[in-house]
Order: structure tokens, then C-alpha cells, then sequence
């Protein structure tokens, strides 16, 4: 989106996303380009946390009015699209709003997970109801005909618009907004902006997922293993960015792989995969049979003198029988161990696993011993 100026707000267990982001984002030095991490933190000015997202924006204003901005672009950390934010900047400045929503049309059954939103079809944003059960009040917020024939989409009378949690905000009205003490921008900021401002809808068409549970972040990795995924990293045009590794191509000894994403630097041997997506580093060892499963990975490679320890290596061992689980990095499960929520509660907090939402969670650097199950 040729965006250059950008602020990474963050709270809690930042440590691995602060390393990631120096690690891979770098501009000139010879340009105004730039990534901030803004952490929270305590000040003579606030001694609090951050209370929500809107609160957070709040306690950096400081920062973000340092420079001339004329627009500020709020994005959530925890969503897996890909947008071209120019087209909804275009948008903003066309039609002199003084704040845009970037919404997405869901059917029916999906409204209960959404703020949803009604607009004309000049897109001005008349009505927001967060989470609508009642069905007077949905007849109300369904989008139109005529919105519907204005986007191109062919769909029936029966899509609303959920807000996706991406803002523009005019420089002076993102001031005024916050002149209070509204911590959220979903469910304080954007609703009390609706009765007195002009607020747009940018209506967005592709693939959206957010992915701040375990059940779905857990989902829309898998679904990238899918024949013809919804979301593709097989874009030229519109790559994602990481920090390079130069790590060797992954080894695969004899291993029989259905419907997998495998990254480099792996080592598999004589395994059976189906549908699992591999990261970086992963050591996988003969006889083992993974399904629907995540494998985050290793920050290193191990060295053969650290395989003659007690522990087990790093990497899953042999025999193991592992599904429908997320292994975090650097984690060590040994021989014969077997891993799946079936018959088991949902929601388990056990000393080295973790259960939500029918997944299993292996913790970073977790130690399963030989022929443990779970």
C-alpha cells in the first residue's frame, strides 16, 4: 500500500513480536520511512494500561502528532487479509469523510460476531448496532438492492455490513474523539461518531479472518492447505514480508505428505502428514503420523552433542501420533507419544499442555516424555 510511517502498539508478551519486527522491517536510512514500537507503559500522564484499543491510540497521541499527518490509518494486529489501504484512503478523501470503517457484507448466521453497520448506497453510515439479535432491527440493517448492485455483488437481500476494525481518521477529528474517556473504538468511539460526524462505509469484498482465538487462528492456518485456498501467499504481486533466514531447503527421506505446507530448514523422515502446516527448522522422525495439526517449529537448529541429554531433541519424535494440536516452538516430545483432544474436555490447563476449544497447545519449549499421552 506504499505506507511508510507506521506505529506497532503493543501490551503483553511483546518480547518475540518486538524481535520479529526490527528483525524484518527496515527502511533507508536515507528516508523518513520508519516502524515505532510504542509498548505500554506507565507515565505522569497515565499510570494505566491500556483499557482498550481506543485507549491505547489515546495514551500515544503524544507521539502520532509529532509529525504533519493530515489522516491516521487504525489497523487491529490479530486479522489475516490482504487489502490495498490506498483504495480506501482514495475513498476517504473523495467523498469528505471525516472517519471510514472498512466493513465486509456477512450473511445472516455470522451477525452475532459483529458490530454491524447500515449505509446508503453513498456509503454514509446511518445506524451501528454491536452484535443485533433482535430480527425488527436486523430488517432494518440489511444491506440494500441498490448497495448491493453498486459493489458488483450478485448476492440476495440477505448480507449486512460487520465492521472489520480498520479506521481512517481525519487528524483533527482523531483528537476530538478522544477528548474523553471512551476506551474502545468498536464499541464506544465509532457509535457516539455515527450521531454527529460524518462516518463512511468502505466496503470490502475479500478474504477477511480474524484470528485472535486459538480456534481461529488454528483454522486459518490449516486452511492454507487447502487444494484452492480462500487465502493464497502465492501472490507476486502482493507478497508478505518476513526477515530472511537463509535457511537450506527442507530434507524429506521417504515421508508421505497429503494437503501440507512445509517451511525451510526442515527435516523429515518416513512420516505420515496430512494436512499439517510445518514451520521452520522442524525435525520430524520416522513413524510419526500428524493430522490436522500446526508445527511452529525451532529457533535453531540443535546441536548433536545436545541430543546425548535426558531430554528428548528437539523436534517430534518417533512413533508419535499427534492430531488436531498446535506445537509451539522449540518443544521436545519424545518416542511413542500420542496427542489428541478426542473425548477430552475443552478448555484443560495441565502442566505441559494446554486444551481450548477442542485444540490441543504444546507451549514454547515444552518437554513431553517418551510414550506420554494426552
Amino acid at each position: 500500500s506504499g505506507l511508510r510511517s507506521i506505529y506497532v502498539l503493543t501490551q503483553f508478551n511483546t518480547m518475540s513480536l518486538h524481535r520479529h519486527i526490527q528483525a524484518s522491517y527496515k527502511f533507508d536510512n536515507f528516508s523518513r520511512s520508519f516502524v515505532d514500537i510504542l509498548a505500554a507503559q506507565q507515565t505522569p500522564a497515565s499510570s494505566q494500561w491500556y483499557q482498550g484499543t481506543a485507549d491505547a491510540v489515546r495514551q500515544n497521541m503524544r507521539y502520532f502528532l509529532e509529525r504533519p499527518f493530515d489522516y491516521y490509518l487504525i489497523l487491529s494486529g490479530d486479522q489475516l487479509y490482504r487489502m490495498d489501504f490506498r483504495a480506501l484512503l482514495h475513498q476517504h478523501i473523495r467523498s469528505s469523510a471525516e472517519i471510514t470503517l472498512a466493513t465486509k457484507p456477512v450473511h445472516r448466521d455470522e451477525v452475532s460476531e459483529f458490530g454491524i453497520m447500515h449505509s446508503g448506497v453513498d456509503r454514509q453510515i446511518t445506524r451501528f448496532v454491536e452484535k443485533p439479535a433482535d430480527e425488527t432491527a436486523l430488517a432494518e440493517m440489511r444491506m440494500s438492492r441498490e448497495l448491493l448492485d453498486a459493489i458488483g455483488s450478485a448476492e440476495e437481500e440477505n448480507l449486512y455490513q460487520a465492521s472489520m476494525g480498520i479506521y481512517v481518521f481525519n487528524r483533527q477529528v482523531l483528537i476530538e474523539c478522544l477528548e474523553n474517556n471512551l476506551v474502545d473504538f468498536g464499541k464506544d468511539v465509532i457509535p457516539n461518531a455515527i450521531k454527529n460526524r460524518h462516518v463512511s462505509a468502505f466496503i470490502y469484498q475479500g478474504y477477511w479472518e480474524d484470528i485472535g482465538t486459538i480456534r481461529a487462528f488454528y483454522e486459518a492456518n490449516l486452511d492454507l492447505t487447502d487444494i484452492v485456498p480462500e487465502y493464497s501467499f502465492f501472490e507476486p504481486g502482493a507478497p508478505i514480508y518476513t526477515h530472511p533466514r537463509f535457511l537450506p531447503g527442507s530434507k524429506i527421506n521417504g515421508a508421505t505428505l497429503r494437503q501440507s505446507i512445509i517451511s525451510d530448514g526442515c527435516i523429515i523422515s518416513d512420516a505420515h502428514l496430512e494436512r499439517c502446516v510445518v514451520g521452520i527448522r522442524s525435525v520430524i522422525q520416522s513413524g510419526a503420523t500428524i493430522r490436522n495439526t500446526i508445527v511452529m517449529g525451532a529457533d535453531y537448529f540443535q546441536l548433536d552433542s545436545a541430543t546425548e541429554s535426558e531430554q528428548p531433541p528437539i523436534g517430534i519424535g518417533r512413533n508419535c501420533v499427534i492430531e488436531r494440536t498446535i506445537i509451539d516452538k522449540n518443544a521436545r516430545i519424545g518416542d511413542g507419544v500420542v496427542i489428541s483432544p478426542e473425548g477430552k474436555p475443552a478448555h484443560v490447563d495441565a502442566e505441559n499442555y494446554f486444551i481450548r476449544d477442542g485444540i490441543v497447545v504444546i507451549p514454547k519449549n515444552a518437554i513431553i516424555p517418551a510414550g506420554f499421552w494426552i
